[in-house]
């Protein structure tokens, strides 16, 4: 094609943006696929890419205008209601990567403070107490930091005002102002949360005076006194609505216990920063940190504060729920998008879990890994280089309002509990709630339509997992592929025999699905390989030691032709329990169960594994 064949096509100037050709060729596109039947309209496209969160909200596949008509102005970048950012520029050229320490070895948790500090991290993040770094350690620890400058955040669930107290004699040791963004991160409110939630720390403290005593003390210091951590439900599967909610609820708690204290409104908001967390699913991420900055705002002004006081600091941790033991080296691509998300999003301070935190103690490489995740990303792919990046997107402005409205309408339901009965009363509110979205989630990835790469999907049952020291301190967390990695770490003894019908580009799709799905649940399999009949493979089950469960894998032309021969040959030969892939009407004989896309995958794999053990 010559230069004169070219054409320039413009893609602002003089181009109106027509929902019908997008629709007309969506459709086209769903129907070659059969997603969508020839005589449905061109419309139900709409329906079948809408995906929609666990709070039922949905996410559109195509921002437009339309979307955005009605909402309310989200004003500019550190302005009210600082949707957009509760500052209109980032101090540090993006956002303050926070490290986080909680080796029980003060000399390697100092090591690791030095070496993080020096290569990236701006602010610490330190588990102390009993089975953490020693309270009595953390001036050792901090002995090299120079804590004017950088920001230090303890947290101690089981003692909150002597990890404050070390902080307070180190800061008092030093002689120095604490670094901006310095917080005693005191939280029994979520401390309670987490023990209604069912994932309590033994020996956490739950009375919410001592947030009053700690953040007296660090008042006095110049620094702030309590973390309002809606990781605390989250952690406990709270979808992000939840989490929105419960961080609002926990918010006015600690507002009021301050004003009764004797702090004037402004001054106790000043006390408040807010942890949240970050998942792989990136754009629900941006918005819930867009959102949960508008609602924050919302709930200081109809309390009083100043609008100048009325931003929020965000503190973002990568999810711990969505990483998984199994196949851990996936977690450094979940904690990528997490931080991405985080970052687009406008958090303040970002927290990347190292990939072997399901394991026990990261490691030199894993910190290594988690360090530079937000170093790459600032420095080198620029994503803190504008502020609020997708502010103004349709799409992200729908769901950031979405919410937001949803967040506030439970906030109301929670509080008005609270009212009457206390945060008691508010969280038994919340927890059936919280349920139903740990069973919802559960069921979706048992389905397999949230799959969790490396446990779910496409699992390496033979993997050797890097080996790292055990936690002195653990905090309960519900992953989301708990249930898979307990039959991962149950391994059944005896392995499925893969009856394996034609040649292997006939039957590889279906095997591969088959064998895959078995791995998920910590069964093995054996494969009989290309066959021509009923005869090389039952001479391949033979050879196999004859397994009590056997699956057949081939297509659907040769289920009809000799599949039930087989299915009769196989348990004449020894086969007890016979699975099929495919649908069960493709063979003309009595299997005993049949495995398919969509099916319950946990309930197979149980089933299965009864049978391979009986």
């Amino acid at each position: 094609m010559g230069p004169e064949a070219t054409v320039a096509v413009p893609l602002a100037d003089g181009v109106a943006p027509d929902v019908a050709a997008w629709e007309k060729a969506t459709a086209a596109v769903l129907r070659k696929t059969k997603k969508l039947a020839d005589d449905a309209p061109d419309a139900d496209v709409w329906g079948l890419l809408t995906r929609r969160t666990l709070d039922g909200i949905g996410v559109t596949p195509l921002g437009t205008p339309a979307l955005t008509a009605d909402l309310p102005e989200t004003g500019l970048p550190g302005q009210a209601p600082f949707t957009r950012g509760s500052a209109a520029t980032r101090e540090l050229d993006g956002w303050d990567v926070r490290a986080w320490f909680t080796d029980p070895d003060p000399d390697v948790t100092a090591e690791q403070v030095v070496t993080d500090l020096e290569n990236g991290a701006n602010s610490l993040w330190l588990s102390v107490g009993d089975g953490a770094i020693p309270t009595s350690a953390l001036a050792r620890v901090l002995e090299p930091v120079f804590v004017d400058l950088a920001p230090v955040v303890v947290e101690d669930p089981t003692d909150p005002l002597a990890a404050a107290q070390a902080l307070d004699a180190v800061l008092d040791d030093k002689a120095v102002a604490p670094a901006p963004g310095t917080s005693y991160g005191a939280d029994p409110l979520g401390a309670h949360a987490r023990t209604v939630l069912g994932i309590g720390l033994e020996g956490a403290v739950t009375d919410p005076a001592v947030a009053v005593e700690v953040a007296h003390l660090a008042q006095r210091r110049g620094a702030r006194g309590i973390v309002v951590d809606a990781t605390a439900v989250h952690d406990a599967g709270a979808s992000d609505v939840q989490e929105l909610a419960y961080s609002l609820l926990a918010g006015a708690a600690y507002l009021r216990l301050l004003v009764e204290a004797g702090l004037d409104v402004d001054a106790a908001a000043d006390q408040l920063d807010v942890r949240l967390a970050a998942t792989d699913e990136q754009f629900p991420t941006i918005a819930k940190l867009r959102a949960a900055r508008r609602t924050w705002a919302r709930l200081l002004e109809l309390s009083g504060v100043a609008e100048t006081g009325r931003g929020q600091r965000q503190h973002v941790v990568t999810s711990r729920p969505m990483m998984a033991s199994y196949d851990p080296y996936v977690n450094m691509l979940r904690t990528c998008v997490a931080t991405f998300a985080a970052g687009v999003g406008g958090a303040t301070s970002v927290t990347v879990l190292p990939f072997d935190e399901p394991l026990g103690l990261p490691e030199a490489f894993s910190r290594r890994i988690a360090r530079n995740t937000s170093s790459l990303l600032i420095s080198e792919s620029h994503v803190a280089r504008v502020t609020d990046p997708a502010g103004g997107s349709h799409a992200v402005e729908k769901l950031t309002d979405d919410l937001a409205r949803s967040a506030w309408e439970l906030f109301g339901e929670l509080d008005a509990a609270a009212s009457d009965g206390g945060l008691v009363a508010a969280l038994e509110v919340l927890r059936p709630k919280v349920e139903q979205t740990v069973s919802d989630r559960a069921l979706d990835i048992a389905r397999r339509k949230r799959p969790v790469t490396g446990v779910s999907e496409f699992p390496n049952l033979h993997e050797e997992l890097p080996q790292r020291r055990p936690y002195g301190r653990t905090q309960p967390v519900l992953r989301y592929a708990r249930e898979f990695e307990a039959m991962r770490d149950d391994r059944a003894a005896q392995p499925v025999f893969l009856a394996t019908l034609g040649r292997v580009a006939q039957h590889t799709a279906r095997a591969t699905f088959a064998a895959n799905l078995f791995a998920a649940g910590g069964i093995d399999t054996v494969t009989a390989g290309a066959t021509d009949g009923v005869e090389a493979v039952v001479e391949a089950y033979r050879q196999a030691d004859a397994p009590a469960v056997v699956c057949l894998a081939g297509p659907d032309p040769l289920y009809a032709e000799w599949g039930g021969d087989l299915v009769a040959a196989l348990r004449e030969a020894g086969a007890r329990h016979v699975v099929l892939a495919g649908k069960p009407e493709s063979v003309d004989a009595d299997v005993d169960d049949s495995c398919a896309a969509g099916l319950d995958a946990l309930a197979f794999l149980r089933r299965t594994r009864e049978e391979v053990t009986a």
